[in-house]
């Protein structure tokens, strides 16, 4: 089967395509494989909402939980087992690309527990734990960027463990991400880990960002107003990307992460996440388009990913030297009376509770299919 020659020349372009979704039944039924070979799918994500979402339907886990049930298995656990098992056969079926890849893509993503956001410790150690329960090299840990996920993040990039920093929606957290995933690199080295077997990606979202501040926009209501709506989640990862090159591309402040690319060190790539357009009156694929630079991942729902393949296009390299564009459409929001920095206070609360709502809907569901798996034993 042909590769799709959009998703193919956004891949030329420098930009990997990561699938937004897992579940069981993707896996077994050869679509995640599918869409590796004809959609140039090169990486997945998860998170609660997703796993929640996959095992809300069907049967596909239905085996599984049976027998869960007769060992006593209480919720918790039993979703960790049946997540850590879906990620591990992804990881399986994506090991090739890693291979091809030199360890860059092929990855698939887990989260540690949610509700565990502002705990460093205990986000620490399950950490490791899911590493070793995966136990695959292809897998990244996905961190929250939350104050108390700073810390982890240096701390478990020390154990020699890749990491996904996810839920960074403001570029002055994104440059403390930077330095988190640098000081881990430093310990990893000094505690005789390779680095070149460590990687990191830092997921910015970017749809959210319009969402909300389209909403204060359109209460504000003036014509000044209302024409930037839909414009600060570009201008937010343009932000982020004249960031990213000033620290590993080149810029004034490489000097560090040339030392540690001297040693083995691989540069942490942005990822844009939350890419799915939820604007109708918005291009589908408008953060694909207005996305595209070297040494990026877009995670992509899979609605976005097939609006690409159907009728995206390509303007070149829509990120190198937007920096000043996005500092302007920034500088025009707070002039109408934006407040930024409560933004993204607010995403990250809301983005945090987002998850942990959806691992006690995906505790509660369990707990009752449990229920009902023990009483047909």
């Amino acid at each position: 089967m042909a590769q799709n020659e959009n998703l193919a020349a956004l891949s030329a372009a420098g930009v990997s395509a990561w699938l937004d979704d897992l579940s069981r039944d993707r896996i077994q039924s050869g679509n995640l494989a599918e869409l590796i070979e004809t959609r140039g799918v090169v990486g997945v994500t998860t998170n609660p909402s997703i796993f929640q979402a996959a095992m809300s339907v069907g049967h596909a886990y239905d085996a599984q939980l049976k027998d869960l049930a007769s060992r006593g298995t209480d919720a918790d656990a039993a979703i960790r087992t049946m997540t850590t098992d879906d990620v591990r056969a992804a990881c399986d079926v994506l090991a090739p690309v890693f291979e091809a890849t030199g360890g860059v893509d092929g990855r698939v993503s887990i989260e540690v527990d949610p509700r565990l956001a502002f705990d460093t410790d205990k986000t620490v150690a399950q950490a490791i734990e899911l590493w070793k329960i995966v136990d695959r090299k292809n897998l990244f840990i996905k961190i929250p960027a939350t104050e108390a996920g700073l810390p982890a993040i240096t701390s478990v990039i020390a154990e020699g463990i890749s990491v996904n920093v996810t839920l960074i929606f403001s570029v002055p957290r994104y440059r403390a991400v930077m330095g988190a995933y640098l000081d881990g690199l430093r310990n990893a080295k000094i505690g005789g880990h390779d680095l070149a077997k460590i990687h990191s990606v830092a997921s910015f979202f970017v749809s959210r960002v319009d969402t909300e501040i389209d909403k204060r926009l359109e209460a504000i209501g003036t014509p000044q107003a209302l024409a930037l709506r839909g414009k600060a989640g570009v201008a937010n990862a343009r932000l982020a990307y004249a960031e990213y090159q000033d620290v590993f591309d080149g810029g004034a402040h490489t000097s560090t992460y040339n030392h540690l690319a001297a040693q083995g060190g691989n540069r942490q790539r942005p990822l844009w996440a939350s890419t799915g357009v939820k604007n109708p009156e918005y291009p589908d694929t408008l953060y694909v388009t207005e996305l595209v630079g070297p040494n990026t991942v877009n995670t992509l729902p899979e609605k976005t990913l097939q609006a690409f393949a159907d009728h995206g296009e390509l303007q070149g390299d829509t990120l190198s030297g937007r920096g000043a564009e996005g500092a302007q459409v920034f500088a025009d929001l707070a002039e109408v009376g934006i407040d930024l920095d409560d933004v993204f206070a607010l995403l990250e609360r809301e983005g945090v509770d987002k998850f942990v709502g959806s691992w006690g809907e995906l505790i509660e569901a369990t707990t009752g299919q449990l229920d009902i798996a023990a009483e047909g034993n």
